[in-house]
């Protein structure tokens, strides 16, 4: 008599102790790779809402998932300092004439719009 596993095409390995074990695997169908974002992601979604990880490793959207994130954290991340850099005045001359005050600045600009990217994408759901 076959099981029901069987009958949907499963198949068994007989293991060192004389056990039969169900030959299961997690088809991961996207292998878009992740970033800075989509790792701290991951573990924002690990500590946080840990249901929702399993979830996701279960259905084989993780990677998707994570993916997706870190796309859009990289996209709104750039368009932020474009929009922060135009907005505060910082010219290509400033960077021309004063390099290390043209540096802090864009570290300042950089730095504020990683805390918000962090808070709209990465730290959400």
């Amino acid at each position: 008599m076959r099981s029901l596993f069987e009958e949907l095409g499963g198949t068994y390995t007989l293991g060192k102790d004389g056990m039969y074990y169900p030959n299961l695997a997690i088809e991961e169908t996207d292998q878009r790779s992740i970033g800075k974002w989509g790792r701290m992601h991951r573990e924002y979604l690990k500590e946080q809402h840990p249901n929702l990880y399993q979830r996701l490793i279960l259905n084989g959207t993780l990677g998707r998932h994570l993916a997706h994130a870190d796309e859009r954290a990289t996209t709104m991340l750039e368009r932020l300092i474009v929009q922060m850099v135009k907005q505060e005045g910082i010219t290509e001359q400033l960077k021309a004439e004063q390099p290390m005050v043209w540096v802090g600045w864009m570290n300042s600009i950089r730095s504020r719009a990683e805390e918000i990217v962090l808070e709209e994408v990465i730290n959400t759901l």
